[in-house]
């Protein structure tokens, strides 16, 4: 298999460094080698399938099995590693959810299988398996998410039957224009202001411009499902995470 990876990515991921000034500094330091060979330059491009990289003598390896996880996740965390604008503003990441509590290779290969918004509660697959965030997230597969979506007024017949067969989106913003319909839905009312919604696509904001171009307003949305993998067949608090099986995944979610 042909895989580059820079150097402080690679070491990044080996879990035997807990900051990426630890790895900087192996590397500055010159206790980094590849190949047999010491390398300084923390952005150098190699095959570690190829080319073994020890630190001061010992032997570095990547983790070579996938974990899987789902989580709960709560309101304010966004679903991504936080950039600098983001950490100033105090934003929160699902990833410090797992921070010392999985080890530190594995923290730091962990991706999640698509995105929530901030303020969307629910399931969550977060993993090591990009092939799987892939089978999940591409349009292409068709795989269905369900969520429970509170809205601020009564949602009435005509935005049900508009839901079902497809919902005109636009959306302008700035210099940025598009506009599109949104895939029929299935949709079944719990109460008045509360709807059970399953979508087999995933555009940004999805559900709140689809009740908002119906004239209504989305208060909150949980996401209850994906395929037929329920996270109410899981004791899984708000805010917590349980460990399961790339079979568990398949055997629910499939193309």
């Amino acid at each position: 298999m042909n895989m580059k990876i820079r150097l402080h990515q690679f070491l990044s991921k080996c879990g035997i460094f807990t900051s990426k000034n630890e790895v900087k500094n192996a590397i500055w330091s010159g206790d980094v080698s590849v190949n047999g060979s010491t390398v300084k330059d923390i952005k150098f491009e190699f095959n570690p399938n190829t080319k073994p990289v020890t630190f001061k003598g010992k032997l570095l390896t990547l983790p070579t099995n996938d974990v899987y996880f789902l989580l709960n996740k709560p309101e304010g965390v966004i679903c991504s590693r936080l950039n600098d604008q983001e950490k100033q503003l105090n934003k929160k990441s699902v990833y410090e959810i797992f921070r010392d509590k999985v080890p530190s290779n594995v923290y730091e290969s962990l991706i999640t299988v698509g995105r929530l918004d901030e303020d969307t509660t629910g399931f969550l697959l977060v993993t090591t398996d990009g092939k799987l965030v892939d089978k999940i997230t591409n349009p292409k597969n068709h795989i269905s998410k369900k969520y429970l979506v509170e809205t601020e007024l009564g949602i009435t017949e005509n935005e049900i039957s508009q839901i079902k067969r497809g919902v005109k989106i636009e959306i302008s913003d700035n210099d940025y224009y598009e506009r599109y319909v949104s895939q029929p839905a299935n949709i079944t009312l719990d109460d008045e202001k509360i709807a059970v919604l399953t979508i087999k696509e995933g555009k940004k904001r999805q559900i709140r411009r689809m009740f908002s171009a119906l004239g209504n307003y989305v208060i909150s949305i949980h996401r209850l499902a994906i395929g037929s993998m329920e996270l109410s067949n899981y004791d899984i608090n708000t805010g917590e995470f349980q460990e399961i099986t790339l079979d568990e995944i398949n055997q629910y979610i499939s193309k």
